[in-house]
């Protein structure tokens, strides 16, 4: 079909390949403006295609796209995308430039093409306003030094971090003394004696505060009341401060199915999780405890020497120092320490990757994903839509702590997930604020 001209106001923009890893129909998230792909994208999707991660399936679910959108059509020439108020789309082969991106950096490159590609277009469609769209930092950087237009792939973006540190936890003042008083008496309230015409936020936690004394609460939507919430001990693991103790209540709380907990490290997220669970392990089938792998410099693991378990070992250690922290507060004799070891050899507790957990079935577990900001949205999504009758997943992680290089604070799975659930029914968020390692832990997360 040939390209319509006449409207000088579309944009081109260029789509590099860690956008569409991120998403693979990113393509069609442009309004009316025109998307054109390198045909080296094209070439590094195809070292991504096969395998089980998350990437893998974005590369495939994006080449089926570009198929299914080409039809007939010679994908090097603009190519309508679906709808009437969508643009169109091209593939552009390595073009020719009087400006060589792999001579200016003195390195021949897959982002130097690209880099080129996105030259070739300002070259010759002087018109036009081209931008080049990445999740790589340093590729938007170099494409600015040429002064090439460069952004962020914006698409799922948390707008406001503000708000979101703010969700699940509320501080209110001038509390009337009778209400306190009742909370404490009968264990719970109507909402409406603490809320007045405030916006009613689902499992959301409340700390009450009157002239002479406070107490905890919680928001049950089901029964429309503000209930007490005290610090119960899980496993002999006790909250040690107000968000904490929020935090195990809703590890705890069986109405609640979909936990998040953000904090820094050391205040206690997974430590937690983990005991909540252990407590509640009659409750399920089995505990699954996971985090994605992240490896040093992002390169994969098989670049590292050994077999696969001591490949993997120095990413799980995080998750057995928190076991073993848990059994130690038992004696080796107390059938409580002695319960965790056969429920570790009978893998009734599984400490893994979660690439070995995600394709599995989550019927009757107990699943907690540790650093999930380090997952995208589609993996979280991938993640909860897998699980199935009686099971509760906990994501545990900091949102300002990613370990991957295209992801933010604004678009990692985690931050995702607070901001689209929020005030659900079945989902409950809590921000932890106060490390409890040690004063000296503290003094590293507060001073450095």
């Amino acid at each position: 079909m040939p390209r319509a001209k006449s409207d000088k106001d579309r944009k081109i923009f260029v789509l590099d390949t860690s956008v569409i890893l991120y998403a693979h129909n990113s393509i069609m998230n442009f309004a009316e403006h025109d998307v054109v792909i390198p045909i080296t994208v094209l070439e590094e999707l195809d070292q991504f295609k096969k395998g089980n991660d998350t990437k893998n399936f974005e590369a495939r679910e994006f080449i089926r796209l570009l198929d299914t959108l080409s039809k007939d059509q010679m994908i090097h020439h603009w190519t309508p995308l679906n709808g009437k108020t969508r643009g169109f789309f091209k593939v552009l082969m390595n073009p020719e430039n009087s400006m060589n991106a792999n001579v200016i950096f003195g390195e021949e490159k897959n982002d130097h093409k690209i880099l080129n590609a996105a030259l070739h277009l300002k070259q010759t469609e002087k018109d036009r306003r081209v931008i080049l769209v990445s999740k790589d930092i340093n590729l938007r950087l170099k494409a600015k030094s040429l002064d090439i237009h460069a952004e962020d792939y914006e698409t799922g973006k948390i707008k406001n971090l503000e708000e979101l540190e703010n969700t699940g936890k509320y501080v209110l003042e001038g509390i009337g003394q009778e209400v306190i008083n009742q909370i404490y008496e009968y264990n719970s309230v109507e909402a409406k004696h603490v809320l007045g015409t405030r916006k009613r936020k689902a499992n959301a936690y409340y700390i009450l505060k009157s002239e002479k004394n406070s107490v905890l609460a919680y928001y049950n939507a089901e029964d429309n009341t503000m209930e007490r919430v005290d610090k119960k001990l899980a496993y002999n693991i006790k909250p040690k401060n107000a968000e904490q103790t929020f935090a195990m209540h809703a590890i705890l709380n069986p109405r609640v199915k979909l936990v998040s907990i953000q904090g820094v490290a050391g205040t206690g997220k997974t430590l937690l999780a983990l005991a909540g669970a252990l407590e509640q392990r009659r409750d399920y089938k089995q505990i699954f405890l996971a985090r994605p792998i992240v490896p040093l410099s992002n390169k994969d693991i098989g670049y590292l020497p050994g077999d696969i378990k001591s490949k993997l070992n120095p990413y799980m250690e995080p998750l057995w120092d928190n076991l073993k922290f848990i059994q130690n507060q038992f004696k080796e004799s107390d059938k409580e320490y002695q319960k965790i070891t056969e429920m570790v050899n009978q893998e009734k507790l599984v400490i893994q990757p979660l690439a070995y957990i995600r394709g599995r079935s989550l019927s009757n577990i107990f699943f907690i994903v540790d650093e999930a900001q380090n997952l995208t949205p589609h993996e979280i999504k991938t993640i909860i839509s897998r699980a199935g009758e009686n099971t509760k997943i906990i994501f545990t992680g900091d949102i300002f702590q990613i370990d991957t290089p295209y992801l933010d604070s604004q678009s990692n799975g985690l931050s995702y997930l607070i901001d689209r659930v929020k005030d659900h029914p079945l989902y409950a968020h809590i921000k932890l604020e106060k490390g409890e390692r040690s004063e000296l832990a503290n003094l590293a997360n507060d001073l450095l």
